[in-house]
């Protein structure tokens, strides 16, 4: 790949490609977008019944712990938490660190986001 770098009266460095190059880079980061959304993708989808209880949990935490048939105490020994703390995150009373999010997703097979409650 032919290239051409320049530098602006800021000093900003530039670097000019032909149109092809540029293009054939775009696609490639298409194509590692779309690897990681397939990779993300748990393929799990939920029945309109399933939808309805998510709904009128008070948490997705709540919600996605009930559905993998965990108790909470069994729960809170996977990710090294109190079962009173994790009673407090299902009901919504405490928020809880990003990183505890990440270990309650990977104990119930969810993404991050799925434990998030829209405001």
């Amino acid at each position: 790949m032919k290239h051409t770098l320049v530098v602006t009266p800021s000093g900003e460095e530039l670097v000019l490609i032909a149109k092809a190059d540029f293009d054939r880079i775009e696609d490639m980061l298409d194509v590692a977008a779309f690897d990681r959304a397939k990779a993300a993708d748990t393929g799990e989808t939920l029945s309109a019944e399933e939808v309805a209880k998510a709904l009128e949990a008070a948490t997705p935490l709540a919600f996605w712990r009930a559905k993998r048939g965990l108790k909470q105490k069994d729960l809170a020994a996977q990710v090294g938490i109190s079962p009173s703390y994790a009673a407090d995150l299902e009901a919504g009373r405490r928020k809880g660190e990003p990183a505890l999010f990440k270990r309650l997703a990977v104990a119930l097979r969810v993404r991050i986001e799925d434990l998030i409650a829209d405001e």
